[in-house]
């Protein structure tokens, strides 16, 4: 029996496997083996509602599950519990990202648990951005926790039942712990043992940075292998469609950790229409990433160009025939139409 005002599961048609720790469309699609697909939204810098509800529109029908991003770069917008708030009572499945910068133990696990009851299945840990990087340079930073101990305390919350003071919860969180990955930022042998560490601590789905140099990717992917790493958690390889040279330019050289080879920025260069080309350089990159041992599915970030997200997604075959949750769509899986 479901109440009118209780939250959807988006992807209740498909099962819930041994193992699970979420009822979550993501969870499910990854454990029965599918390419999962995830976007990012940006958070708006309003208090309407309809301008989340507009944005998440872009990505119906053909992402598994939405970021809500988390003060992204120290820039203050709608908060990330706010959006997991108004789109899981329409249904959408949202990772919620969770940075260790602005709230401390106390102040993150009272999100989880509202977020928990509010349909949200996936949280994503980040440390979080310095506040000099972004528009409140004089903010107070928290740094309580970073995203290892996090993981390990909303670990503890879903798995032992308990608040990290110890005291008991009468019904915990059931979520699917996530952490950020970059393979490209420097000390990059460093790399695999930074995510070795995540997933000790309780990460079970990866997203990592963009993923532009597919031969460094490649050498990174070697070695999580060889360490087992992706027999422990899902990776999802971050990708994104590149507005123009000249950005691609700018993001190499002012992005920490992503590495966008000269090839790329020639390739958009030579364009007639470099926007185009952009998208067609990330439908390009799916196609080699799925290739990859290892890779589970694929993160996009496409800031500003949320309206491409469709087109790169059919285009690349990413879902195969699956077809992902949206709003006409009923807990079956059929669409209003069909009856």
């Amino acid at each position: 029996m479901r109440f009118d005002d209780e939250p959807l599961n988006p992807g209740e048609n498909l099962p819930i496997r041994t193992g699970h720790d979420s009822p979550g469309r993501l969870e499910r699609v990854l454990r029965a083996g599918g390419f999962a697909v995830t976007a990012e939204i940006a958070p708006p810098d309003s208090a309407d509602p309809a301008e989340v509800y507009a944005r998440a529109s872009f990505f119906d029908g053909c992402v598994d599950a939405i970021n809500a991003t988390d003060g992204s770069g120290a820039n203050c917008h709608m908060s990330s519990v706010g959006m997991c708030s108004l789109l899981t009572r329409r249904g959408y499945a949202m990772v919620m990202q969770v940075s260790c910068r602005d709230r401390n133990r106390i102040a993150i696990q009272g999100d989880v648990l509202g977020a928990a009851a509010m349909g949200v299945s996936n949280i994503l840990c980040l440390t979080g951005d310095g506040v000099e990087s972004g528009d409140h340079p004089e903010a107070k930073p928290v740094f309580d926790l970073d995203s290892m101990s996090t993981l390990n305390m909303l670990r503890g919350m879903r798995d032992d039942e308990q608040f990290l003071s110890g005291r008991k919860l009468s019904s915990p969180p059931r979520v699917f712990l996530g952490a950020a990955a970059n393979p490209f930022a420097p000390p990059v042998d460093y790399r695999p043992l930074r995510l070795a560490k995540k997933i000790a601590a309780g990460a079970q789905f990866i997203q990592t940075q963009y993923c532009f140099d597919i031969q460094m990717f490649k050498d990174y992917m070697v070695e999580i292998r060889d360490e087992g790493l992706h027999e422990k958690a899902f990776i999802l390889a971050g990708v994104g469609p590149l507005a123009s040279a000249r950005s691609a330019e700018w993001i190499r050289n002012n992005v920490p950790g992503v590495h966008i080879p000269d090839d790329i920025i020639r390739r958009l260069n030579d364009a007639d229409d470099q926007k185009a080309e952009g998208v067609n350089i990330c439908v390009d990159l799916i196609g080699e990433l799925r290739d990859i041992e290892g890779i589970n599915g694929v993160h996009i970030m496409a800031f500003r160009q949320e309206r491409q997200v469709a087109e790169i997604v059919k285009r690349s075959g990413a879902l195969d025939d699956r077809i992902p949750w949206h709003p006409e769509t009923d807990k079956d899986g059929t669409t209003q139409s069909d009856h």
